[in-house]
């Protein structure tokens, strides 16, 4: 995996991915204490900025253990995060990796993650050297269910009380996509 100097930029029509600073932490408790972000999420609503800094820190020790990567979204011209997406869940042996993602509300229905998954699964595929890349995600979530099928993943699989979060357990939806059939099917 790359060092913290080498923290791969992305640049998209609309929008550059840059790696996440300590900086960042107050846009992303400002989104992340919002209750629409969280519903689906596995994290409570942030109730104090120092969980934004603990989950930056987080995301920074996996990418320097070489076990994912997470971007910060950023409108071209503006550097302030309206959103994060990257790979976590990374068995290297498996050549696989699960994506991530969520935007601050003021920029959903805009087509700017389906812009950043365009982005980040070619990445995935050919600079991680990822055969597959999956998602999953609660059966309700019609947003990210639309957002996964237009970046050319499919559904495999509904799992019943496949997690425990917030006091119960929830389905998940398999999303995935492989290398073979991907060839830039997402639909921007």
């Amino acid at each position: 995996m790359a060092t913290r100097r080498d923290f791969p930029v992305l640049e998209t029509e609309r929008l550059v991915l840059r790696q996440l600073r300590a900086e960042d932490a107050g846009e992303l408790f400002a989104y992340f204490s919002l209750d629409e972000v969280t519903a689906y999420y596995d994290l409570d609503s942030f109730e104090e900025p120092a969980q934004a800094a603990g989950l930056l820190a987080s995301w920074q020790r996996r990418f320097d253990r070489g076990e994912g990567i997470r971007w910060g979204i950023t409108l071209r011209g503006d550097d302030r995060v309206i959103g994060t997406c990257g790979f976590h869940e990374w068995p290297k042996g498996h050549y696989k990796a699960e994506v991530g993602y969520e935007l601050a509300p003021a920029y959903w229905r805009q087509g700017l993650m389906t812009e950043a998954l365009a982005s980040i699964i070619p990445y995935g595929f050919e600079a991680l050297g990822l055969n597959r890349i999956e998602a999953f995600i609660d059966p309700d979530n019609d947003g990210s269910r639309r957002l996964l099928e237009k970046s050319g993943l499919r559904e495999e699989g509904h799992m019943r009380d496949y997690y425990y979060e917030k006091g119960r357990f929830v389905d998940a939806v398999l999303f995935a996509c492989l290398k073979r059939t991907y060839a830039g099917k997402a639909k921007v």
